[in-house]
């Protein structure tokens, strides 16, 4: 549900823009608020679930995006919809680390490889159905129904991990000893949150031509220089920079990064691109990004399997070239292209 809620309003900007009379580059903020709020609040889920619980934090964020997300389906007015997507986020953004942390503890060392394989079908392809559900129910139903599925799925999750879902016991004693840094997490998110604003609406503002995006720029550049000497000397770091200056952290972390720019930056733009340049429907524009999701599925499955083989660099190496493969062929995009090259 996190990760599909990143891409699945994509395809369905026009029709949020038609329904509360606002420009489409007005809509795309329901994007950016939601991908800000969810980068802010990552770098404190390790205090929160230490602090509270990591059973009862997870559960509190899912109800959180669950209320949320029926908030945003009955918002009357493009305000609410921003506050509910906000919410969204905030609770979106302590889901994920908490999974894998779960997933970690739950699978033994031989069987992580397939447990993570598994888990990563969901953050990989979550992305590509998104806009596929999204141009569907918007079509068909109401783009309203993009938010409001989410609530029954939500409400079963949240009965079946309050049964199932152990609380670690381990973490009993670090959960009263732990602090929180405070002013760690304000310069993390300033950071995070600048550079989103940069990324998402540089093109809209004309980069920098205008001075919002050159002082969200300045901001982001400021929050970033005072954050590493801050984080290198507090004992209780809220993100432990040193570890992405270690070789086997440091690589994943710069492999999951170039993953999810060029995920998230696909789902995103090919929508827009075959419905505003192309003339397809919102349907048809989820649809373009279907085959790669499917490919992608069977790729995670088959790769969990060798997990236990092939050592993971060189499968990171293959794939990496067939990515960069498949974007170079994308540079070369014309009017003329059929449904087929997209795929």
């Amino acid at each position: 549900m996190e990760v599909l809620d990143s891409t699945i309003a994509n395809v369905v900007l026009p029709y949020i823009a038609g329904s509360m009379a606002i420009s489409r580059d007005e809509a795309s903020w329901v994007l950016t608020t939601y991908l800000v709020a969810n980068a802010a609040i990552i770098t404190a889920t390790g205090y929160l679930a230490n602090r509270f619980g990591r059973k009862k934090f997870f559960v509190a964020s899912l109800v959180l995006f669950t209320a949320s997300s029926l908030m945003c389906g009955l918002s009357q007015s493009f305000t609410e919809m921003l506050i509910f997507r906000v919410l969204q986020g905030l609770a979106g953004g302590g889901m994920v680390p908490l999974a894998q942390s779960i997933l970690a503890d739950t699978f033994p060392p031989e069987k992580r490889g397939q447990g993570f394989a598994v888990f990563g079908i969901a953050v990989v392809v979550g992305p590509v159905i998104g806009p596929t559900m999204g141009g569907w129910l918007a079509d068909n139903v109401s783009w309203n129904w993009c938010f409001l599925i989410n609530v029954p799925i939500g409400i079963i999750m949240t009965i079946a991990i309050m049964a199932i879902l152990p609380e670690p016991s381990a973490a009993s004693a670090q959960r009263k000893s732990a602090g929180f840094d405070v002013i760690g997490f304000a310069l993390v998110a300033t950071f995070l949150g600048a550079l989103e604003l940069v990324l998402d609406r540089g093109l809209e503002e004309d980069w920098f031509a205008s001075s919002f995006i050159v002082v969200a720029a300045a901001i982001s550049a400021m929050a970033f220089a005072l954050m590493i000497p801050w984080e290198f000397n507090h004992p209780n770091p809220a993100v432990d920079v040193r570890m992405v200056a270690t070789r086997q952290f440091g690589s994943s972390f710069l492999v999951m990064g170039a993953i999810g720019a060029i995920v998230l930056s696909t789902t995103q733009f090919l929508p827009q691109l075959v419905q505003q340049v192309f003339g397809y429907t919102a349907e048809f524009a989820g649809l373009v990004l279907s085959p790669g999701g499917i490919v992608t599925m069977m790729a995670m499955m088959v790769v969990g399997r060798l997990s236990g083989s092939i050592q993971p660099k060189y499968m990171i190496a293959v794939g990496a070239t067939l990515c960069a493969a498949s974007m170079y062929v994308m540079t070369d995009t014309y009017s003329d292209l059929g449904f087929w090259f997209f795929c």
